[in-house]
C-alpha cells in the first residue's frame, strides 16, 4: 500500500530508568504501526519462566494507559544490539537487555492460552485444537485462506480487485484430486541416484560382459585399511576349518572355483595414501543342501565404526511382485522353472572399484602356504547393493539384444524372474521351447547362462541338452521315467500334464 505523512526531527528516547538518552533519527509519520500490548515484556511473564524470574524485578508493569507512538527501525541499530541474554530450553522464551530495557522473545503463551485473572464456572472458551477450557485463547494468531480459480487452476495469477467476483474453490479441492499414480511408491532420492550412476557408467566389455560400478554415497566417510581387521578374522576363519573337515573341503572347493573361473584376482600394490577395503570371509550353508557351502564375503563388517555397506547405495528394489509371478505361473498348461548361473557373479566390477573388494586368502589356496592379497573382479553375495546391481544388469541385458531375439523374449526376462529364478508358463509346448531357446540365446550373448530348466512336458525336456537341466532330471529317460516332483524357491510343480 501507499501512504504519506510528515517528517520530524530532534526526537530523543530515553530509557525507563533515565539512565539512557538517544537521539533518535529523523521520524516519518505514519497512521497506523505494530501496537500489539502482548508483545510488551511483563513481570508476570518472567516470573512464570524459572529462567527468567531474576530478571522480573528489572522489567516494570505493563501501564496500560500509555500509548505505543514509535517504531524505532534498523536505522537506529544502537537499540537492537544484545547487551545481556539469558537462554532457557530449546522451546522456551528467552530474555535480553537491550539499551533501552530488557525484552522477551518467544511464545509466551501456555498451550495458546492465558490464565485469567479469574475464572467463571459458567464460561468457557474454545481453544484452537476445538477443546473447551477455561483459559482464553491467545490473540497472537493469524489463519490465512486460499483461494484458487477454478477455470485457471493450474496457471500462476496475481491477486487484483478483479479476480474478487470470479468463481472459486477451496484448496483441498485440488490438492488432494485423484491420479493413476497414486498408489505407486515413488523411488527415494538415493534410489535415483543408485539408478542415474547404473544409467551413466554400466556397460559391456570386450568379453560382452556387463560391467558395473560399485555405488558409492554421494556424501560418504573415507575408509579406514581395515587389513589388520580383516587378518583377525581370517585367523578366526582358519581355526573352524581346522577343527571342521567336511566344512574345510567345502570351503577350499568353492574358493578354487572362484579362481578357476577368473572371479578374482592377485591384488596389485598399492601407495600408502590409496582408500582400499577388505573383506572377511564367511561360510553359510543351505538348510536342503548340507553339502554345498556358500562362502560370503562380509560387507556389513565393521572397523572403526564404519563397513563397505555403510558407504554404498542398496538400490530400489526391482524385484518383480512375487504375487503376479506365481498367478502368472498358474496360468497355462505348460509350466517352466529356470535359473541364472551365479547370477551375481555374471557382472564385472569397474577396475578402479575393485580395491574396495580386496580379501586375504592361501596362496594358491593351499592352507600350508602364505597370505595373499586378492581382489574379486565380479560383484559379490555380501554387498548391500549387488541384488540390485545383478536385476538391473539382466533387464540392460535383456533390452540390449531384444531385436535380435524378440520382444517376447526381453518381456519373458523383464517379468517372470525373482533375483536369478525364473518361473513361467505358456499355452503350449512348442512356445515354451521356442521361448527358452531364443532367452538362452539372448543372455548368452552377455555371458549370462540359463540353465537347471525344469517342466511338467516331456517333450520340453528333451529339447534342450542335460547339463542344462535341473540336476535330478539330467538322467532320466524322458520316454520311460515319470517326471520327478520338482521344488521352485517358492511353489512346488507336480509331474504330469
Amino acid at each position: 500500500m501507499e501512504t504519506s505523512g510528515r517528517r520530524a526531527t530532534n526526537f530523543v528516547v530515553e530509557s525507563f530508568d533515565g539512565k539512557i538518552r538517544i537521539k533518535l533519527p529523523t521520524l516519518i509519520e505514519c497512521e497506523m504501526i505494530p501496537d500489539d500490548r502482548a508483545e510488551i515484556p511483563t513481570p508476570e511473564i518472567a516470573r512464570y519462566f524459572p529462567h527468567l524470574r531474576h530478571v522480573a524485578d528489572k522489567i516494570p508493569p505493563l501501564n496500560e494507559n500509555a500509548q505505543i507512538l514509535i517504531l524505532l527501525g534498523r536505522d537506529i541499530l544502537r537499540v537492537h544490539k544484545v547487551r545481556q541474554q539469558y537462554n532457557g530450553d530449546h522451546e522456551d522464551p528467552y530474555a535480553q537487555r537491550l539499551d533501552l530495557g530488557w525484552v522477551i522473545v518467544g511464545d509466551v503463551c501456555l498451550d495458546r492460552a492465558h490464565k485469567p485473572p479469574s475464572v467463571s464456572v459458567y464460561k468457557t472458551h474454545t481453544l484452537p485444537n476445538g477443546r473447551t477450557s477455561m483459559l482464553s485463547p491467545c490473540p497472537n494468531k493469524i489463519q490465512v485462506k486460499e483461494t484458487l480459480n477454478r477455470k485457471n487452476t493450474h496457471q500462476p495469477r496475481s491477486l487484483d480487485c478483479a479476480s474478487q467476483g470470479e468463481e472459486t474453490e477451496k484448496l483441498g479441492a485440488t490438492v488432494f484430486d485423484s491420479h493413476p499414480d497414486d498408489e505407486k511408491v515413488a523411488l527415494s532420492v538415493d534410489d535415483q541416484t543408485f539408478l542415474d550412476i547404473m544409467d551413466k557408467e554400466v556397460y559391456v566389455d570386450q568379453a560382452n560382459s556387463w560391467v558395473a560400478p560399485l555405488p558409492f554415497c554421494k556424501h560418504r566417510r573415507r575408509l579406514p585399511n581395515n587389513r589388520e581387521m580383516a587378518l583377525r578374522r581370517l585367523a578366526s576363519l582358519r581355526r573352524t576349518l581346522d577343527r571342521c573337515t567336511d566344512m574345510r573341503e567345502h570351503f577350499l572347493e568353492f574358493m578354487g572355483k572362484v579362481f578357476e573361473n577368473d572371479h578374482a584376482e592377485t591384488a596389485p600394490e598399492l601407495e600408502e595414501h590409496q582408500e582400499r577395503w577388505y573383506l572377511p570371509l564367511f561360510g553359510v550353508y543351505h538348510p536342503q543342501k548340507p553339502n554345498q557351502i556358500r562362502v560370503v564375503f562380509d560387507s556389513s563388517a565393521k572397523h572403526d565404526g564404519v563397513s563397505l555397506n555403510d558407504v554404498l547405495l542398496s538400490g530400489p528394489d526391482l524385484n518383480n511382485a512375487l504375487l503376479g509371478i506365481l498367478i502368472r505361473f498358474r496360468k497355462e498348461n505348460i509350466a517352466v522353472t529356470a535359473d541364472i548361473q551365479q547370477m551375481f557373479y555374471a557382472f564385472v566390477v569397474r577396475e578402479d572399484h575393485r580395491d574396495y573388494l580386496r580379501f586375504l586368502w592361501y596362496k594358491d589356496n593351499d592352507l600350508n602356504n602364505n597370505i595373499t592379497e586378492y581382489r574379486m573382479k565380479v560383484h559379490i553375495f555380501g554387498n548391500s547393493p549387488s541384488p540390485s546391481v545383478a536385476i538391473y544388469g539382466l533387464r540392460r541385458a535383456a533390452q540390449e539384444y531384444q531385436d535380435e531375439y524378440g520382444t517376447d523374449s526381453k518381456e519373458f526376462v523383464m517379468r517372470n524372474f525373482y533375483v536369478d529364478d525364473e518361473l513361467t508358463s505358456v499355452p503350449t509346448e512348442e512356445e515354451a521351447i521356442d521361448l527358452l531357446q531364443r532367452t538362452q540365446k539372448m543372455l548368452a550373448a552377455s555371458n549370462l547362462k540359463l540353465h537347471k530348466i525344469a517342466s511338467n512336458s516331456s517333450k520340453v525336456m528333451t529339447a534342450f541338452a542335460p547339463e542344462d537341466l535341473a540336476k535330478d532330471l539330467k538322467d532320466l529317460d524322458f520316454s520311460a521315467d515319470p517326471l520327478p516332483l520338482q521344488r521352485s524357491p517358492w511353489t512346488d510343480m507336480e509331474s504330469g500334464e
